[in-house]
């Protein structure tokens, strides 16, 4: 498989992304790199070899959730760029 612009333009839109024409032509390069590097990876003999699901044997150690400072529901606000005085306000990014 190989990456060609108009699949890199459906990633772009996908991802939200505005590419010019050097940028997406050195995407498709990284891209096809990558796939590159994955088909040397499946030419491995992996027959036998258990998955590897942790990287160590550590068990987790769950501590206690202590709060460590409180804020009030107004100081909050204070923090975001826009509110209607009672909610943190954002831009619609999905429409239905």
């Amino acid at each position: 498989m190989t990456i060609d612009e108009e699949t890199v333009d459906k990633i772009a839109h996908l991802a939200r992304l505005e590419l010019n024409g050097d940028e997406k032509q050195e995407m498709i390069q990284d891209m096809n790199k990558i796939l590159g590097f994955m088909d040397k990876l499946n030419e491995l003999n992996t027959t036998g070899d258990e998955p590897l699901v942790y990287m160590t044997n550590e068990v987790n150690n769950f501590r206690e959730d202590v709060v460590k400072q409180e804020i009030t529901h107004q100081e909050a606000l204070l923090n975001a760029p826009k509110t209607d005085g009672e909610y943190f306000l954002v831009a619609k990014v999905i429409e239905k």
